[in-house]
């Protein structure tokens, strides 16, 4: 395991250790927030896709060689999309990293056009100097919706979003932030969109 994907598996225990889920009133409050969403981004982890990282040959354009979606998987995605429909949620964008569960996890939320940014692909174990200037161009991107209208979707990866919030999500959670106009290139953190729960979904 490399230096820098060590760090984040480091992140991700200590999240597990202090990280509370949110409570039925919270979730509620972060639904009514998207319901005024203009501006606003949800960084999405794609969902459940059994194991960690990609293999050591992984080939981003050959979905064979990564770390793919489950039968659980894919159906954790299709109701992450159901939940921003039946809350009419107003999704503007839809942004997808390239590598396969994040586009394939993309495509079957159906909430719009699915677009690929290789600026959204994993750094789990990439070197520090990429997974910096990959969080930047985030920011900037984040930056640049502020005044726009309607929810923007990114669908990524958990490493991207600790590096952005701090936040480690579960497969098929979302963050919901927005650009901190007080604090040039920071990010708002306004509360998590529940994963939905591949135990009982339909």
């Amino acid at each position: 395991m490399s230096r820098r994907s060590a760090s984040v598996a480091s992140a991700i225990a200590l999240c597990f250790l202090v990280c509370a889920p949110l409570s039925a009133s919270a979730q509620t409050n972060v639904w009514r927030t998207l319901g005024d969403g203009d501006g606003l981004v949800i960084l999405y982890r794609h969902a459940l896709a059994p194991g960690g990282g990609d293999p050591a040959d992984f080939d981003v354009d050959d979905c064979s060689t990564q770390r793919n979606l489950s039968d659980d998987g894919r159906r954790q995605a299709r109701d992450m999309g159901r939940q921003l429909r039946v809350r009419g949620v107003d999704v503007s964008r839809v942004l997808s990293s390239p590598w396969c569960r994040s586009r394939e996890t993309a495509d079957l939320m159906d909430v719009g056009r699915v677009r690929e940014l290789t600026r959204l692909g994993s750094v789990f174990t990439a070197p520090t100097s990429v997974a910096q200037r990959r969080e930047a161009a985030t920011r900037r991107l984040i930056e640049r919706h502020a005044d726009r209208s309607g929810v923007m979707i990114l669908v990524g990866h958990q490493a991207n979003i600790i590096d952005l919030t701090g936040v480690a999500p579960t497969s098929g959670e979302g963050v919901v932030v927005r650009h901190n106009e007080q604090e040039p290139g920071a990010l708002e953190i306004l509360g998590t969109v529940p994963a939905p729960d591949i135990r009982g979904g339909p």
